[in-house]
């Protein structure tokens, strides 16, 4: 089942069960959708939308609360803390499962190894193959940093 009929099957739950912060958060998701279907449309390179375009933009609407999240912490507005959160678990909920620090570690490593990266101008090559690789499951800001580690040492 494509992603966007998974969504609105979520959204049609949401709207039954009458839960606002939900329905918010859906109708949020699918408006960005159809916004991406426009753009998708127009132009020259024209296309249908994907699962992979979807999860770009979850992805990135995923950054962007993290991003809130970390300043409602810093300023303690928890009135709008809890519902940048809600978005939050929302919309990672549409991804997939993220790996942890210490598997996404281990892959570096392995990476590093792979492509016999020796120092830290060697990570174009690292991140390309890990790109490659593990596109849906690793967080590349923070492999990014880990990499940065690994090859520093």
């Amino acid at each position: 089942m494509p992603l966007k009929d998974i969504i609105e099957s979520e959204y049609k739950t949401a709207l039954k069960s009458k839960d606002k912060n939900k329905i918010s958060t859906y109708r949020l998701i699918l408006s960005s959708i159809k916004d991406l279907d426009i753009v998708n449309r127009s132009g020259p390179n024209k296309k249908d939308t994907d699962d992979e375009d979807i999860k770009k933009l979850l992805k990135k609407m995923v950054k962007q609360r993290a991003e809130s999240i970390d300043i409602y912490k810093k300023n303690n507005r928890t009135d709008l803390l809890e519902v940048e959160q809600n978005e939050y678990d929302i919309l990672t909920g549409f991804l997939p499962k993220q790996l942890g620090e210490e598997e996404t570690k281990k892959i570096c490593a392995d990476l590093i190894a792979k492509v016999d990266a020796n120092s830290i101008k060697d990570m174009g090559k690292v991140m390309g193959e890990l790109k490659k690789a593990h596109s849906d499951e690793i967080d590349f800001a923070k492999a990014g940093l880990i990499i940065k580690d690994l090859l520093d040492k």
